[in-house]
């Protein structure tokens, strides 16, 4: 297997690095071989290429068999024109990596007053009101005068069908229950036809219960009993809010594993930012770009028919749930360890079967 990875910004190098480290040694456990190729993106490319993504990445992403892609400073990169170039909307715009796939569990060891749950969001991941990534060419907000500002939501049936059947099949490997957020009652035409299709997606999934829930009425359920839902489906911005509180939810937003695909490709990405404020000090927790390094080798197991790339991102994911019952993690999820000695818990968890 031949994996691009891009540190990015903050602190993305920091729990980078600890991801390859536990990579590499799920390879080795689990004799993958995979094979790591590492190149930079973010300020650092800006500053040695003059562009946040060099061009060359593209082809060298599209002839890999996995993607991950460290948190970068997007916030920071607001000319496309002086090569300032958001790194997951280039990736997931021209790898055309339509669905997000988001899962937030509780863990054995991190106390959560609602109880357990396991859910997985499934977002839409190529246009909504992500303005810089839902027109071919130009930005879906307008400038109209100083003071006034348009911001266009493109809604596709293409998309819509499309992300429908991803959690429809999810749901029916799990337990068979689908749970669409919309705004159909304010946004009738857009999210009234996402609904629709959603709707009529799952009849062709036998046994598959759907329900439907209003965004806003769903941020109240989720958190009075996320234990109510399994596989949730919705539209871009809402999906991206909804999964950042069923992470934190879970326990911490540094659990978020994140993975997003599309028919040939996968990208691994942590479902946090950069967070430069903490930067350079190993305080970072690396667990959501771990726990998406194995969403990435079980997607590329179940792809290639290969079982031990999905026994593998079990064990990785089963480190991560004894490391965080045992505190060997970092804070912000009850350890006291740092980033770089979080990532060799796993290694050695990884090593010696867990225990």
């Amino acid at each position: 297997m031949r994996m691009v990875v891009l540190p990015g910004d903050g602190i993305g190098p920091e729990i980078t690095s600890a991801t390859t480290q536990v990579l590499k040694a799920a390879s080795e456990h689990f004799q993958l071989g995979v094979q790591i190729e590492e190149h930079p993106v973010g300020h650092s490319s800006l500053k040695q290429f003059g562009t946040t993504v060099q061009p060359r990445l593209l082809e060298i992403a599209r002839a890999a068999d996995g993607l991950i892609l460290g948190p970068t400073a997007t916030f920071d990169f607001k000319n496309e024109q002086s090569g300032e170039i958001n790194p997951s909307k280039y990736f997931r715009k021209n790898l055309d990596l339509f669905a997000n796939v988001r899962p937030a569990c509780t863990y054995l060891g991190l106390r959560n007053p609602l109880g357990d749950f396991d859910l997985v969001v499934v977002r839409e991941n190529t246009e909504g009101f992500y303005a810089d990534r839902n027109m071919e060419q130009g930005n879906g907000e307008i400038l109209v005068t100083p003071d006034v500002v348009i911001s266009l939501r493109r809604i596709t049936r293409l998309c819509c069908e499309r992300i429908a059947k991803s959690a429809c099949q999810l749901a029916m490997r799990r337990n068979k229950h689908l749970t669409v957020v919309h705004k159909a009652n304010v946004l009738k035409i857009g999210d009234g036809m996402f609904l629709d299709i959603c709707r009529e997606t799952a009849k062709g999934f036998p046994g598959l219960v759907v329900d439907d829930i209003l965004v806003d009425a769903m941020m109240a359920h989720v958190v009075r009993n996320p234990n109510r839902f399994d596989v949730i489906v919705s539209t871009n911005m809402f999906g991206d809010i909804l999964s950042d509180l069923t992470a934190e939810l879970s326990g911490s937003l540094g659990l978020g594993g994140s993975l997003n695909v599309g028919e040939g490709h996968a990208m691994a990405q942590a479902a946090h930012g950069s967070a430069p404020d903490i930067a350079g000090q190993d305080v970072a927790n690396p667990f959501s770009l771990i726990l998406s390094m194995a969403l990435l080798l079980a997607w590329h197991g179940e792809r290639k028919g290969a079982a031990r790339f999905e026994e593998a991102a079990r064990a990785v994911e089963g480190a991560v749930a004894t490391a965080i019952k045992t505190g060997r993690a970092t804070r912000d999820v009850g350890g006291k360890l740092g980033t770089i000695a979080t990532g060799e818990a796993i290694v050695e968890l990884l090593r010696s079967g867990g225990n």
